[in-house]
């Protein structure tokens, strides 16, 4: 990454010198466009499942920004020995997910691949001047995270024949929930930075978030919503090779008390579509919580943004 140029545009609001999850460009003084793409292989077996999933996790990195999407297109890739029905229930998940989120689906790209893979190229809007980015964190701010940890060891556990019924049926539809509906919960409050936790984890998006804004996040680990099953299975050992890599990056900048926990290996656990981590002024908060909690996945305080220490996060 290093060895690309660097573009220069007054209108480009956001590139890539934060890490954020989305490009904004400016049109106007009214309209910025929100740009991402994301793309991976199966995560579950069900194919319509699997395209949900994928379609909402793409979607995701829109509300991230404060954003609302409004068109997508389909990346996939499919073997030819699979038989086209499955790439068709792929995409059929992909577009009942663009549709909940009020946007339209205008085609796209398939090219053919040893192993599916599939997701969005999404633009969205947003006013110039209420973009969220993952670098305006303040001190003070309190943070809630809108969906519960844990996807990536459940996964991997149902891959063992560890998980029941309900606990991987919990999981999917978390998933798949969209971020549309915290994210219009809270867009008229002071939301000061958002990033969607994703494939560094709580512990590495947190990172980011508090070394963009300059500041440290302290994160109360008792109060991070875990989804069922993920705590046992994770003592069990059923912990992704992701959560690994996610520790090694952020052992630099961590400070925790809570090591050799199962907590901490889900603050590491890569997550599929993940919640988004709000930073939010201290006056909003309970406003914020007040709207969150009437929704199907609530949102949940998990931490605090405090001034900046030596290390940029935190675990207690």
């Amino acid at each position: 990454m290093s060895k690309l140029p660097k573009f220069q545009d007054a209108r480009l609001l956001v590139g890539t010198e934060t890490a954020d999850d989305a490009a904004v460009y400016e049109i106007s003084k009214e309209l910025a466009i929100i740009q991402t793409v994301d793309f991976f292989t199966p995560v579950v077996d069900d194919p319509y499942t699997f395209g949900q999933i994928a379609a909402a996790n793409a979607l995701s990195d829109i509300y991230a920004m404060g954003g609302e999407p409004r068109l997508a297109l389909n990346v996939a890739a499919f073997p030819s020995c699979l038989p086209p029905d499955i790439l068709g229930d792929i995409l059929a998940g992909g577009a009942d997910k663009v549709m909940e989120a009020g946007a339209v689906l205008a085609g796209g790209h398939t090219i053919m691949d040893d192993e599916p893979k599939y997701g969005l190229c999404v633009t969205g809007f947003v006013h110039p001047k209420k973009v969220w980015t993952n670098n305006g964190a303040k001190q003070g701010d309190i943070l809630i995270l809108t969906k519960p940890l844990g996807s990536g060891i459940l996964t991997t556990a149902e891959k063992g024949g560890m998980v029941s019924e309900e606990e991987i049926k919990k999981a999917i539809h978390t998933m798949a929930y969209l971020n549309k509906y915290a994210c219009e919960a809270v867009q008229d409050l002071r939301v000061h930075g958002c990033t969607d936790i994703t494939g560094f984890g709580l512990a590495g998006h947190a990172g980011e978030m508090a070394e963009g804004s300059q500041k440290t996040i302290l994160i109360h680990s008792g109060k991070v919503p875990v989804l069922d099953g993920a705590l046992t299975y994770a003592s069990m050992g059923f912990v992704p090779a992701g959560a690994y890599r996610n520790r090694e990056y952020v052992s630099a900048e961590i400070s925790r008390n809570i090591q050799g926990q199962p907590i901490e290996d889900i603050l590491y656990d890569p997550q599929t579509s993940g919640g988004l981590l709000i930073s939010i002024h201290p006056g909003d908060v309970q406003e914020a919580v007040k709207r969150l909690s009437t929704l199907e996945i609530p949102g949940t305080i998990i931490g605090e943004v405090i001034e900046k220490q030596e290390k940029s996060l935190l675990l207690d």
